[in-house]
């Protein structure tokens, strides 16, 4: 097993989100590896949590990467949130990116969970994706 791509793979995924129109439209440029100090936009998108277990075989090293983009909203209504995690979903299930170390295999959503938040004054929704990751 390799660690060694979730640099690379998080950096790609990161970009992606980014340079989508239709996400962009929706976020701006509010998408986060980590929250900026201070206020933070009415809604946005963060990376979270990963999990990483080996997926090596007789023909390389490689692994499979489970994690979570939020899209959080300070509205109590989920129509938007739920647009814009479609957008991320849209985004990144089935992606084609490219990395700058070792290559994409597969990446699928897996699930997602909307939950309440601020006391029912915000929205979040969660969503889990599965990458498999191979070094060349």
């Amino acid at each position: 097993m390799s660690y060694a791509l979730s640099s690379a793979l998080q950096s790609a995924v990161y970009q992606a989100l980014l340079d989508d129109a239709a996400l962009t439209a929706l976020v701006g440029t509010a998408v986060y590896d980590a929250l900026p100090v201070g206020a933070v936009p009415s809604m946005y998108v963060s990376l979270g949590p990963e999990t990483v277990t080996d997926a090596s075989d007789a023909t390389g090293v490689g692994a499979v990467h489970q994690f979570s983009i939020s899209v959080v909203s300070d509205t109590p209504a989920f129509a938007a949130v739920k647009t814009a995690a479609g957008a991320v979903s849209d985004v990144l299930h089935g992606a084609d990116l490219t990395l700058s170390r070792g290559r994409l295999i597969l990446m699928t959503f897996e699930r997602a969970a909307a939950t309440r938040i601020d006391g029912a004054s915000g929205r979040q929704i969660d969503l889990r994706f599965k990458a498999r990751v191979e070094d060349e």
